[in-house]
């Protein structure tokens, strides 16, 4: 193992760390190509007086992938990106209260192409179901290049960036 593969799991299990408090890691088994992934459910309700008087309830998830790379190109990243949101929509259960099943994809690379930067920038998976009636999914991504300690994010990742600061 050299030392660019090294600090890569280093900072992977950093940023794991900050997901481990309300996210279940799976990191035995993954779906592939990734090395480590993350869920997370939350059931809310509402009620008037009692529980018998329920006025709303909603569920909501968000599936988080993370892959490491020695070089992230173009091609690699629309693999990724796609395989992400494809398994995300996989997993959406419409029944009883759906609110939003999210996808979140980190990506720590050593070094990041500009090309496939600029991709990761204008990524922007949405879909809604039955006119949103029945919730929705989103896409959050971030890339973070090792070499430089720079990172890029999709417009819905933004807040990310704060899983990479010292």
């Amino acid at each position: 193992m050299n030392r660019n593969t090294a600090d890569k799991e280093a900072l992977l299990e950093k940023v794991l760390r900050s997901f481990e408090a309300y996210y279940n890691i799976d990191r035995e088994t993954p779906t592939e190509p990734f090395d480590a992934e993350a869920s997370f459910g939350m059931h809310d309700e509402q009620y008037f007086l009692m529980k018998s008087a329920r006025i709303s309830q909603s569920d909501s998830s968000e599936y988080v992938f993370f892959r490491l790379l020695d070089h992230l190109d173009p091609q690699a990243f629309r693999e990724l990106d796609k395989k992400a949101w494809e398994t995300t929509l996989s997993r959406v259960d419409l029944s009883g209260s759906h609110k939003s099943t999210d996808a979140c994809l980190v990506i720590i690379a050593d070094t990041v192409d500009p090309e496939a930067a600029r991709e990761v920038r204008k990524t922007d998976h949405y879909k809604s179901y039955r006119l949103g009636l029945k919730g929705w999914s989103t896409c959050r991504m971030i890339v973070y290049e090792c070499q430089t300690g720079r990172s890029c994010c999709n417009r819905r990742g933004e807040d990310l960036s704060k899983l990479f600061q010292a």
